[in-house]
């Protein structure tokens, strides 16, 4: 045997399997803590009130208090309320809104409102994550605004666990800030979108992770596969702000499926192999389904990480229609197609997620990497602030082959700003580089380069 080549391969799995030997127990049990509290029971609850206001459309009317998009919203707005006193007046709960005018969809002006609510983190307020799902719904004629439109899985479950998650995490205290968000007008344009992601545009905010849920409540498909064991994550490629200049880096350096977005879509993975029982999410790498759009979209639009989480197996049969039974076909969204203990699933997934990253120090900057002709790799990085990351204990360097889906192998390297991968080729992996805090938990890993950068 080779012995120059037998130390290489006895030595690499030392260096691409270490890990954290300060990671405890304790963050661990908090996060799981955090998906056992989730209540389909609660889900099922909020679903069932959002259905009775018979309509969501976002023409319908805004004056009546028990249907319509305007009773809904406020309705929405008081359940964040509530929680927000039970957790001792934690959450910062404001209508946002704009008057929009558009040819297609919304032929005479109208007031497009979201409902937020911000959970303020303790250290770093100004780095959020951010869950959102829809408040509107629609049967075929997306300009029918009077019809009954129950909306009960598009998208009164997203409300349902966004609410949900909003009750179990206002529990918790995190160094980063959390943003709960109902959003309008989806279906007329992802006009709610458009108003928040350019909000947080116009103010700063840094926002690092927004999780779109749009329909978490359906395991019955179209083609009749009944599974409730997996869920799809939609990511974009590269991202839509790219340069001319970053494209033709990324050509040459690589990036085309490690977007900060793309790495959020592994992040959440990750999150459902270690805390989720039973759930198995699938990365699909595309920004949506084909010819479809989500809430997602906007804040991908201008930069900012962006993911739409929802359900494997879709329902046709129950999406955009008029209530209606034809050839013994029931049409329409209606409560009985939600599975309420699925439903919680993904909401607990969407909580882990949220929870993880607001305990960890924020996603390095400026990665960079070198090792061109050479036997080693080298990365760099800023390290976050000290007074808004006081959780840091270090880095962790992720690399995998560059036809593997997941982060394959890991080092932790502790608080520097460059370290080398002894005998590690830049040539044959991707690379890529997490924040860890104390107690465990991790930024997602963020590719060197404009390619796979967290902030915008």
């Amino acid at each position: 045997m080779n012995i120059k080549a037998f130390n290489i391969v006895n030595l690499l799995p030392l260096i691409m399997l270490s890990s954290l030997s300060f990671a405890d127990d304790t963050s661990n049990s908090k996060l799981h803590n955090i998906a056992r509290n989730v209540s389909p029971d609660r889900i099922e609850k909020d679903i069932q009130k959002l259905v009775s206001f018979g309509t969501r459309h976002t023409l319908s009317q805004t004056t009546s208090n028990t249907k319509g998009i305007g009773a809904a919203r406020r309705w929405i707005k008081a359940e964040f309320d509530k929680i927000s006193a039970q957790c001792g007046g934690c959450l910062t709960v404001y209508y946002q809104s704009e008057t929009i005018s558009d040819d297609k969809r919304i032929p005479t002006p109208t007031e497009v409102v979201n409902v937020i609510a911000i959970q303020k983190g303790q250290s770093d307020p100004n780095r959020y994550v951010v869950m959102s799902g829809d408040i509107d719904s629609r049967v075929s004629d997306v300009m029918n605004f009077t019809s009954d439109a129950p909306g009960a899985n598009d998208n009164a479950s997203g409300i349902a666990g966004t609410l949900e998650a909003a009750r179990v995490l206002s529990q918790h205290k995190f160094h980063g800030s959390i943003i709960y968000a109902a959003l309008s007008g989806e279906e007329q344009g992802l006009f709610g979108g458009k108003i928040m992601a350019k909000q947080a545009k116009k103010e700063g905010w840094k926002i690092k992770a927004v999780l779109n849920n749009d329909m978490i409540g359906n395991i019955e498909g179209v083609n009749g596969i009944i599974n409730n064991t997996t869920a799809r994550i939609f990511s974009e490629g590269t991202r839509s702000t790219e340069t001319d200049k970053e494209a033709r880096s990324r050509r040459f350096t690589g990036g085309e499926v490690d977007s900060a977005s793309r790495n959020l879509a592994r992040y959440i993975d990750k999150v459902a192999d270690q805390y989720i029982p039973n759930l198995d999410t699938m990365m699909i790498y595309r920004l949506d389904r084909f010819g479809r759009g989500g809430h997602h979209r906007p804040f991908n639009q201008v930069g900012f990480p962006a993911v739409r989480i929802m359900e494997t197996n879709e329902n046709y049969n129950r999406q955009h229609q008029d209530l209606r039974t034809e050839n013994g076909i029931q049409y329409g969204d209606t409560i009985d197609g939600v599975d309420f203990d699925y439903a919680a699933k993904l909401t607990a997934l969407n909580a882990v997620s949220l929870a993880s990253m607001a305990l960890a120090p924020t996603p390095p900057a400026d990665v960079k990497i070198e090792g061109a002709v050479k036997p080693h790799t080298t990365l760099s990085w800023r390290s976050p602030s000290k007074s808004e990351n006081p959780q840091l204990a270090g880095f962790k360097i992720y690399w995998r082959l560059t036809d593997a889906a997941q982060w394959q192998f890991s080092r932790f390297v502790g608080k520097v700003d460059q370290f080398t991968l002894e005998n590690v080729v830049i040539d044959n992996y991707f690379f890529g580089v997490a924040s860890v805090a104390i107690d465990g938990t991790e930024s997602p890993v963020v590719f060197p380069g404009a390619a796979g950068s967290f902030d915008q």
